[in-house]
């Protein structure tokens, strides 16, 4: 009786070290599951630029202002506003995001391994919402330039986009109190930096 005691007492204690190897491997296969996921996690997103390895400097060309103040009002052109040296704030904007950015360097006109043309076409403030007074609530500031990208040493297009937009919406004194209201000069700071984000983006991401 007492041996087959310490038989079943040698048995519960192999069972148990089994059990024991059981947890060590299920903590393991855990342990590089959470490495795997920790180390996806450390990649995190970032944004490969899709051009050549062979650019790597770029010129920004002065904007242009093509916006024709003179034109009679229609439908079409009401909402059309006008801001002073806007395309020099517009082309400063997009080279230091450009510089920010990082994939392409601006650099000198005669340097420049690429070069970006673009003109202002469309100044825009578009009503979105009303008051019950008739006054406006809620506008949208849209930017819109004609953009076109040369191989400098080639002298090649390699694209162009015709009605490129940036746009930014905001709120004005007349909305809710608990909105978040804007003035018309932040507003329109906003949309240059959201125009010149898709300027770079379209430039160094989607060749």
């Amino acid at each position: 009786m007492g041996s087959q005691g310490f038989r079943e007492a040698g048995d519960i204690g192999e069972e148990g070290k089994m059990i024991n190897i059981k947890k060590l491997l299920d903590y393991w296969v855990i342990g590089l599951l959470g490495c795997w996921i920790i180390g996806l996690a450390g990649c995190g997103y970032t944004t490969k630029s899709m051009i050549s390895t062979q650019f790597k400097t770029i010129y920004v060309v002065p904007f242009v202002n093509k916006i024709d103040i003179t034109q009679e009002s229609s439908v079409g052109n009401k909402y059309r506003i006008n801001k002073p040296m806007l395309e020099s704030d517009i082309t400063r904007r997009v080279s230091n995001k450009f510089l920010f950015d990082g994939n392409l360097r601006p650099a000198k006109e005669e340097s420049a391994d690429l070069v970006l043309k673009g003109e202002l076409v469309d100044f825009r403030r578009d009503p979105l919402r009303y008051n019950d007074s008739d006054d406006v609530e809620e506008y949208r500031i849209n930017l819109v330039v004609n953009i076109s990208l040369w191989d400098k040493k080639e002298n090649k297009l390699v694209w162009e986009e015709n009605n490129f937009t940036g746009d930014y919406t905001y709120f004005t004194s007349f909305a809710p109190s608990i909105a978040v209201k804007k003035s018309d000069d932040t507003a329109v700071n906003e949309a240059m930096d959201d125009l010149a984000r898709r300027i770079v983006e379209r430039t160094v991401e989607q060749w």
